[in-house]
């Protein structure tokens, strides 16, 4: 009997689980209809609603003033005040012919929102689920009653979150329209705007205009159309292309053009000067392990021939590129990761004459990191790699060929991870074998490296908890940790069997010499707890190299090297300061910085409030520049904004005038849908410039930024994005 009830109790609950589950099911597939008066016609199979209407459908809900809904056709009407709101957007309007099933419809005298567009049109028609396409109406961004700015069109097609497609459009700034467009484009997906026009002026360009039209040809392809003008040097014109292939990875196309007129140097005869830039990036994700890379620069400058090999086409019209990578390089990159190693293959071919490069025709890379052999305690790592090297020279023609080897370098190196007491060891020893194809004399003879080498890492950890709890100065101090952690490495390289005036001097690979030095650091390290997390109040290092013995240099004896202090401090959540300094000891004693301070270098960063914040530091150099850098960036209300930044040189370097060498200052008004920012600059060196930056906030992106940033404490630290 127990067996039997417990079967029908099963047989219940499964049953309850079923009838529960096909309820919910028709639920979901049902109309459900709410009203002030809601009446089902029977013999029509109809809901007729008044009043404050809700109509409820797979997902898709409709208000309205009155409603008549066929349950078959699931077809609705509905009438005053009609919205309807589903995951996609929001359409309204006077009359809404609906069919719940299909999610197709008509809507008349119709309002939508498909973020960030917002419209209205005369009918609009809801073609599927994920499409609809308005008629005689417009787009904006702008949410007033009256937009600011709009897109006029005959027919706007919208696909919700992913584009926006406009027919004959007119730009309307008000009611006063200021540009036509057969077609236009936009993906949703896409945070940069489409139309970009900064005008200003230079010294060095006279007034200028620079416009960009951004396009979109497939979901995959889309670009920019340049056309600038320079009052002072003419035009110029150029396109950028994104496009990613899905199969064989994405990347981006850019060319830029310009036949330069300038007027400086029509007296001189020179009246005309053909230059160009092109450069094209790609990247493919072959599979999870293997990937590939490739860069192409090509840049064409007759000015450079002519006038001086001083001017650069990077540097004139792409400073801000310039000042990143000087001299791009040509390459192609193929890595592959396997399951302990890696292998890439590499080219790198000088493209600009005037560069000077090293070729690489190819280079062939086997990386092994540390790897535990078998079950011991030893650790193995070997690097290796097979190259055939042209080192170029800059020069104003095509050379010959200057000085080039085949080289073949391994480095195998054992190591053993060990514990002393509370110290952390790990000897090592290795050799590097170089095997060149040929000599300094270009001989038959076949020079074979090898250098032996041996060393050991020590490295400890102190620390010590001290129960302090104190408000000192509001910089709300929980509990301290003191972490000390000295570490000691030495690194000892025997005399070279070939020594570096036998070979051809392609890289630092070929002057490797004998060494034998001892890296010291000592880490300071005081943490505390801030809204429960750990807070690294002051870090504190000092290193410096020990070298044994040196055979170059004028210092016969041991000596110890360059000492370096780096320091960060957090005294708030809103101030933090980093510094490092350079103490000179290496080098010759003759050198005027030997035994001071060399380099000091700080910044201190105040985050007020949001968008209230101050960065003020210095760059020092003993016997040369003293810059001073500060920028600010202040909210004076919320419809003002306000920037400076400016680099002052007071060091007593006779190359570099003392004074203000850049100043940059920034008004930023909001207009309701669009910020809009005029902009100061002077540099020493170029001149004053004036621009006039419109940005619309539903895309702030822009591909070139003319804002100067404050960047921390060492160069070439910045992140780079590339852009079109």
């Amino acid at each position: 009997m127990r067996i039997i009830r417990v079967i029908i109790l099963l047989w219940s609950l499964v049953f309850g689980l079923w009838s529960y589950s096909g309820a919910e099911e028709n639920k979901a597939s049902s109309i459900i209809v709410n009203g002030d008066e809601v009446e089902y016609m029977t013999e029509s199979k109809e809901w007729v609603a008044s009043g404050n209407v809700e109509v409820l459908y797979k997902g898709s809900r409709l208000t309205c003033d009155k409603l008549s809904v066929d349950t078959q056709t699931k077809v609705g009407v509905a009438e005053g005040n009609a919205r309807l709101d589903d995951q996609r957007g929001i359409i309204e309007g006077e009359k809404i012919i609906y069919n719940f099933e299909s999610k197709t419809g008509t809507i008349l005298d119709a309002e939508f929102r498909a973020n960030p567009y917002f419209g209205r049109s005369i009918r609009l028609e809801k073609v599927s689920e994920t499409e609809f396409i308005a008629f005689g109406g417009y787009a904006t961004t702008c949410t007033f009653d009256k937009p600011h700015y709009r897109l006029k069109s005959e027919q706007i097609n919208v696909i919700p979150e992913d584009k926006l497609i406009t027919k004959k459009t007119s730009f309307r700034w008000a009611d006063y329209p200021l540009a036509y467009l057969p077609w236009y484009s936009h993906s949703l997906k896409d945070p940069f705007m489409h139309v970009r026009i900064v005008p200003g002026k230079r010294k060095d360009w006279g007034p200028y205009l620079l416009t960009a039209w951004r396009y979109n040809i497939t979901n995959n392809i889309n670009g920019r159309i340049y056309l600038d003008h320079r009052d002072l040097l003419g035009v110029s014109e150029g396109f950028g292309l994104n496009y990613n292939t899905q199969l064989f990875g994405k990347g981006d196309l850019k060319y830029y053009y310009t036949q330069e007129r300038p007027r400086r140097l029509a007296k001189a005869g020179l009246a005309e000067f053909q230059r160009y830039f092109i450069r094209l990036r790609h990247k493919w994700d072959i599979d999870e392990q293997t990937n590939f890379t490739s860069e192409f620069y090509r840049i064409s400058d007759q000015k450079r021939k002519l006038v001086s090999p001083s001017e650069n086409f990077l540097k004139d019209y792409f400073y801000r590129e310039y000042e990143k990578d000087s001299e791009p390089l040509s390459y192609a990159l193929l890595h592959r990761n396997f399951q302990y190693s890696s292998l890439d293959l590499f080219i790198q071919k000088r493209v600009n004459h005037w560069f000077a490069h090293v070729e690489k025709l190819p280079e062939i890379k086997y990386s092994l990191p540390s790897l535990q052999v078998g079950g011991s305690w030893f650790y193995f790592q070997n690097e290796s790699s097979l190259a055939n090297l042209n080192k170029k020279e800059a020069t104003s023609s095509t050379p010959p060929d200057e000085e080039s080897v085949t080289r073949l370098d391994t480095t195998n190196k054992f190591s053993l991870p060990t514990r002393l007491a509370f110290f952390r060891l790990t000897p090592f020893v290795s050799s590097r074998q170089t095997i060149y194809d040929k000599g300094v004399g270009g001989g038959v003879e076949t020079p074979v490296r090898t250098i032996f080498g041996s060393g050991m890492e020590v490295s400890t950890k102190f620390y010590r908890f001290f129960e302090v709890k104190s408000n000192f100065l509001g910089m709300e101090i929980n509990r301290l940790r003191h972490i000390i952690t000295p570490t000691i490495s030495y690194a000892y390289n025997h005399e070279p069997t070939v020594t570096a005036s036998k070979l051809k001097q392609i890289d630092e690979v070929d002057s490797i010499t004998r060494s034998n030095k001892a890296t010291l650091e000592l880490s300071n390290k005081l943490q505390t707890k801030r809204s429960g997390a750990n807070v690294d109040l002051v870090d504190f290092i000092v290193k410096s190299d020990y070298i044994f013995k040196p055979k170059a240099g004028d210092k016969l004896g041991s000596n110890l090297g360059d000492i370096i202090c780096e320091l960060k401090f957090l005294p708030y959540s809103w101030l933090r300061i980093d510094s490092d300094a350079t103490y000179k000891r290496s080098g010759n004693r003759s050198d005027e910085n030997y035994n001071s301070l060399s380099n000091i270098n700080y910044d201190i960063f105040f985050d007020f409030a949001n968008e209230r914040t101050l960065g003020i530091g210095q760059r020092y150099q003993r016997k040369g520049g003293n810059e001073i850098i500060s920028q600010l960036h202040w909210r004076l209300s919320p419809k003002w904004k306000f920037s400076t930044y400016q680099r002052y040189e007071v060091g007593h370097d006779l190359t570099l005038r003392r004074g203000l060498r850049e100043q940059e200052y920034a008004i930023i008004r909001d207009l309701h849908c669009w910020d809009v920012a005029l902009t100061y600059n002077v540099k020493r060196t170029e001149g004053e410039s004036v621009f006039l930056v419109f940005r619309l906030k539903a895309f702030p992106e822009m591909e070139i930024g003319f804002d100067q940033s404050y960047h921390s404490p060492k160069a070439g630290s910045q992140s780079i994005t590339y852009k079109n």
